[in-house]
């Protein structure tokens, strides 16, 4: 652990990031060809933007290569590039192409796997990277970003930004599959489950070859801004298990009792896809009660989801209740070949316990019915809820 700064009441300033992240990086010497992987777009607010700067900063032309760990979302446009990493020169992104720029370096066995999936699968997981990131030539690769609750990995970062962000269709689609079956309520916030243990085991036995560090921060909402809480500089689990317990005290809001209305808005410029809209389920799941109403205002959503792929077989299947996705999964070979699909539809439902009206700017009704949502229109829907009035956290209307 190079460095383990933070607290629930801490706010480290940018300023401050930029001077603890130099001084982390003087410890480990001079380098020649450096890579950083920081997160894609939809983890704007992670500070991984202007860490990356800093970073740049530091090394220079050192920095030969910087590839945003899309997982399987779409690329960066221009604007979203440098909106999130500056003047930084375009030439030095890589994209990753998670469908077939990867390689297999290692496999979990099996009996992790079953563990994991409650008996419902019994594989060996493929710890898949990148291949510039496996054969690249780096004395030091930077994996940068935000540790925060997630729904798939129980708490986002650490290796997850290697071993999915930059992994492999294989190694992505199981692991989705696993944290679906084994259930979202069982692991969000929960940094050591079952799932994580797989990449820590992967994380252990395969990625130790590589110069690899970790700069990891924990932020929150306050009513104007985005605090930094925590920053965390390591390459081992210490320093992924002291941003998680910070994570842990800082982004959850524990209620007293279940809502019975939630409405969540999401910023058009960074959500275009129920795909990723669907935080706006995963997020609010746990705290809505029996037969409530979740309101999703979504003006920029206009497709399903992030590839053509994804996307046919949603508007094919639908957000179902689990026991339906598992008899698809048994009787369909196209679902069955893409088990974060699956996992993505199990996520995407309320299991019948409460409403989703989703108010999509640029969907159809139809298309929006025929997913298993209920439709709500977007213009008449934001007039009712004007989100430039209402405040996070309670609202009476």
């Amino acid at each position: 652990l190079l460095l383990g700064e933070g607290e629930p009441s801490a706010n480290i300033s940018d300023p401050q990031v930029r001077q603890l992240v130099f001084s982390s990086l003087e410890k480990l010497g001079p380098k020649k060809k450096v890579m950083i992987i920081p997160p894609d777009f939809t983890r704007f607010h992670s500070l991984a933007g202007a860490i990356t700067q800093y970073v740049f900063e530091f090394y220079g032309s050192a920095v030969t290569d910087i590839m945003p760990a899309l997982g399987t979302h779409h690329p960066l446009s221009d604007e979203q590039r440098v909106r999130m990493f500056g003047d930084i020169p375009a030439d030095l992104f890589r994209v990753h192409n998670w469908r077939e720029d990867v390689l297999t370096v290692g496999k979990v066995p099996a009996e992790l796997v079953k563990a994991a999936s409650d008996g419902m699968l019994n594989e060996e997981w493929p710890a898949q990277v990148n291949r510039l990131v496996w054969e690249g030539g780096h004395d030091l690769i930077l994996s940068i970003g935000q540790v925060v609750p997630h729904e798939v990995m129980g708490v986002a970062n650490y290796n997850k930004n290697i071993l999915i962000g930059v992994g492999g269709p294989e190694a992505i689609n199981l692991s989705h599959f696993i944290g679906a079956v084994y259930g979202m309520e069982r692991m969000m916030g929960i940094a050591d489950n079952p799932l994580k243990q797989i990449l820590n085991y992967a994380s252990d036995q395969f990625l130790s070859k590589l110069p690899l560090f970790y700069i990891l921060t924990v932020r929150q909402q306050a009513e104007n801004d985005v605090l930094t809480r925590g920053l965390f500089i390591g390459n081992d689990i210490e320093c992924f298990n002291r941003a998680a317990a910070l994570s842990l005290l800082v982004n959850f809001t524990v209620l007293e009792n279940a809502l019975k209305k939630v409405i969540v808005f999401l910023d058009p410029a960074e959500y275009h896809s129920t795909w990723l809209g669907n935080k706006s389920i995963y997020r609010t799941r746990m705290a809505l009660a029996d037969d409530g109403d979740l309101i999703v205002l979504a003006p920029g959503v206009s497709r399903f989801g992030e590839d053509q792929a994804i996307d046919a077989l949603i508007r094919k299947y639908g957000y179902r209740k689990t026991p339906e996705i598992i008899q698809f999964l048994r009787e369909s070979v196209d679902l069955k070949k893409n088990l974060s699909a699956a996992a993505h539809l199990i996520h995407g439902s309320s299991e019948g316990r409460f409403r989703i009206t989703y108010c999509a700017g640029h969907l159809t009704k139809e298309e929006v019915e025929g997913v298993g949502y209920l439709y709500g229109d977007v213009e008449a829907m934001m007039a009712k809820y004007d989100v430039e009035k209402m405040k996070d956290g309670e609202n009476v209307m």
